[in-house]
């Protein structure tokens, strides 16, 4: 019998997925969700100069996009007052993520991270063999010197830390994670993700050297820009790191569509400004739709809101259940006590009013 010979590695991996998504709960209860505001998708949607420029490169489309997106680095440096060497543009910060674990991680390598934090990551990291090291939350945020004291520890290689973070949308002044950055154990790179840092306040981010070679910074076109089905990322950091990526990426990952899109999206600040508001306003709905059904929020500097259910992981989960029921797509923290929220994307008036309508009677429903 002829049959695939797996890595010893990728037979003892579960067959899973990080996230199972919403089309995969639409199939299965057999109708459209209402309101699809489970997955930080930004329903407010590109800008219209985005869309345009996606529709003109379509009938391009049979050609390969530019491997080195030179046009859109360029942009990014002028944008970030950078060089275009301190950037690397690929498939969305997931796919950046994938590609920095191949360049680091062996069997064995140890990788410090928070316990509930993106697991995407993890995904990565146990795909190449990496151990992982994972420290609980404290307060519903990320606990960088914990992190920092655990590599020391294990002499990790690579410390995770989303800021702001993603599940409980929690953040940190940037001006601690510069001053935590002389702590860091000697060849152990802090990755730090900031794909929420446009929604962020001031301050947020990092104002890290970008030649600094314990950091690199992940962002991305999916969240504020609102392209998240264009897949387009990018890594902030010194230049030899930057330039190791093409040992290992995939240089025509970008399709040319996307690379125009996004170099369009990136031109309309006012489009991206008024976003923001719209985001604002969402997030101070959704804190008023829970405390109308006598639930409390998590401060937000994310385009999402962690709804506090007040009670375990079980109860919220039978919560998000009954939202899921009424056609509503939400979803939650998978580690406790974080796991007592349900976490709400922004959405549009209509999906609010979805969400108000159909979380009473979801609540009354768990307490049975």
């Amino acid at each position: 019998m002829t049959y695939p010979r797996y890595t010893k590695l990728a037979e003892s991996l579960p067959a899973t997925v990080p996230f199972v998504g919403p089309e995969a709960a639409e199939r299965a209860m057999g109708k459209p969700f209402d309101a699809r505001i489970g997955a930080n998708e930004n329903v407010f949607g590109p800008s219209p100069k985005a869309i345009t420029a996606m529709q003109e490169a379509l009938g391009g489309i049979w050609q390969y996009g530019d491997s080195e997106n030179h046009a859109l680095r360029h942009a990014l440096a002028k944008h970030l007052s950078i060089t275009p060497d301190n950037i690397m543009v690929g498939e969305g910060i997931d796919g950046l993520l994938g590609y920095l674990a191949r360049l680091l991680i062996e069997e064995g390598d140890a990788v410090v991270t928070s316990d509930g934090a993106y697991p995407t990551f993890n995904y990565h990291v146990a795909g190449f063999g990496g151990v992982l090291h994972k420290l609980p939350y404290k307060d519903d945020c990320e606990d960088l010197p914990a992190l920092i004291a655990k590599a020391h520890e294990v002499n990790a290689k690579m410390i995770y830390f989303a800021n702001p973070d993603n599940p409980m949308a929690t953040w940190c002044k940037g001006a601690d994670i510069v001053a935590a950055l002389d702590d860091l154990p000697e060849g152990c790179l802090l990755v730090l993700d900031e794909a929420y840092v446009e929604f962020a306040p001031e301050g947020t981010a990092a104002d890290v050297d970008i030649n600094d070679p314990r950091v690199i910074r992940m962002r991305t076109f999916s969240k504020a820009y609102g392209m998240a089905g264009a897949r387009v990322g990018y890594a902030l950091g010194a230049p030899e790191l930057i330039m190791a990526f093409n040992k290992i990426r995939n240089h025509f990952g970008m399709n040319r569509a996307s690379q125009a899109g996004a170099l369009a999206a990136l031109a309309d600040q006012e489009y991206l400004s008024q976003t923001l508001v719209h985001v604002a306003q969402a997030r101070l709905k959704i804190t008023q739709i829970a405390e109308d059904n006598g639930l409390t929020t998590l401060p937000s500097a994310t385009n999402f809101v962690a709804v506090d259910c007040g009670r375990d992981g079980a109860f919220a989960k039978a919560v998000l259940d009954g939202l899921v029921a009424r056609g509503v797509f939400v979803r939650m923290p998978f580690v406790a006590p974080q796991n007592r929220c349900i976490r709400i994307s922004c959405g549009t008036e209509d999906d609010l009013a979805a969400f108000a309508n159909a979380l009473p009677a979801a609540l009354i429903e768990a307490s049975k």
